[in-house]
């Protein structure tokens, strides 16, 4: 049988994303990292540039405009001064930066990056993906680089270029050199450019990459193309291959409930509510947490089971949620496709019976085995309230926390 098991997807820091590049010969700005101001203030020495740029690392976009809770201002700074870095990163390092994507206490920032600042004088936009409707490698492209791209698609779709690859047959030349004309890309700059767009499709077939986009992708005053920014994402199913990479996932910005609930292959989302939704699919949770809202109810999580459930996560999916002081009712709402609802019904027994369960519980079940299911269930002699659908299933949810 095939068994499928959800995975946290990898992040990685800015930092990291750029060494991988810098390995694979790709051209981006020189930089160093440094855990404390004294650190940094050396690698500004070190780069002897005539500007250095001075960026926090999270995993969170908007650093830019974010908010130290040191009082500093801005989690990107440029300076022309190394005594100006040690100081910046003196209010950076060890305070936590909030930014439109960061929790409201913000991260804390632990590492930051000392790079050679560089004049851009052009942006451009370049992308290599794995695009279903062509079944392989699709490289995307625009001359408007260091925006939205969407925005481009939609108001200035033909300033968009894509070009599939054959991935037996990997990028040929003309196709690389095409796109850096269409890139806008003129003179020395357009070979440059068509050899780092080579060496990024080199990199994302090594590193067994879903996704390379750089943004911007650009030419400085001196001649130069360089990659000034890059997003990775990365095949899950390819980390036996990837261990080096995978193994620089950093959970440390996690709640810790998140990294003990990757431990079994569950994938859990901590919300502000009350009421757990413990399901199989992404889609089926959000859709549970939707309907709850919809029925004047607050969803208190978003917990993924995927597809290759066993007995033993759904005891530690119930261990978790019990040990949330703000989960006042539990949800369970499984679809079993390739899900077995038998597997689910006597995880759920077990659990209920070894953890005391002593919030109400509120099950609907529904797809492979579901009459087994229903038939361990409801002989278990326990206090669980069965659901017809998941609009039943909302209501009776709800319901239950209304009552205490």
């Amino acid at each position: 049988a095939v068994q499928l098991t959800p995975r946290r997807w990898l992040n990685l820091q800015e930092y990291q994303s750029k060494k991988i590049m810098a390995d694979h010969g790709v051209t981006v700005q020189r930089f160093f990292v440094a855990d404390s101001a004294n650190d940094a203030l050396e690698a500004a020495q070190r780069l002897k540039a005539k500007e250095v740029v001075l960026k926090a690392q999270i995993l969170a976009g908007g650093r830019g405009k974010g908010i130290f809770n040191s009082g500093l201002k801005g989690g990107v700074h440029l300076t022309k001064d190394p005594k100006t870095v040690e100081q910046l990163a003196k209010q950076m390092i060890g305070y936590n930066l909030s930014t439109k994507q960061t929790p409201k206490d913000g991260v804390t920032v632990k590492k930051v990056m000392v790079a050679e600042a560089l004049d851009i004088s052009r942006e451009t936009y370049f992308a290599i993906l794995m695009d279903r409707a062509c079944n392989g490698p699709v490289m995307v492209g625009s001359p408007q680089g260091g925006v939205d791209i969407e925005e481009v698609a939609v108001t200035s779709p033909e300033l968009i270029f894509k070009e599939e690859i054959d991935i037996l047959e990997g990028i040929k030349d003309r196709q690389a050199l095409q796109m850096a004309k269409n890139l806008g890309f003129q003179g020395p700059l357009q070979q440059q450019a068509a050899a780092q767009i080579k060496k990024l499709y080199n990199l994302f077939l090594k590193i067994d990459a879903t996704q390379v986009e750089v943004n911007p992708f650009g030419e400085t005053p001196e001649g130069q193309v360089v990659c000034f920014d890059a997003k990775i994402n990365f095949d899950d199913n390819a980390e036996f291959r990837q261990k080096e990479i995978f193994a620089m996932d950093d959970k440390s910005e996690n709640e810790p409930i998140e990294n003990e609930a990757a431990k079994y292959d569950l994938k859990y989302i901590g919300l502000d509510g009350n009421i757990a939704c413990f399901v199989n699919g992404a889609g089926l949770a959000m859709a549970t947490c939707d309907i709850i809202s919809l029925n004047g109810g607050r969803p208190a999580n978003f917990l993924d089971l995927g597809g290759g459930v066993k007995e033993a996560q759904v005891y530690q999916a119930f261990k978790l949620l019990t040990a949330d002081p703000k989960v006042e009712a539990i949800l369970v709402n499984i679809f079993g496709g390739i899900v077995n609802c038998a597997i689910i019904a006597n995880g759920i027994t077990k659990a209920c019976q070894e953890l005391e369960l002593k919030v109400p519980l509120v099950v609907r079940l529904e797809g492979t085995n579901v009459q087994e299911a229903q038939r361990i269930l409801s002989e278990s002699g326990l206090p669980i309230t069965a659901a017809n659908d998941l609009e039943d299933a909302a209501r009776k949810a709800v319901a239950s926390v209304a009552k205490k």
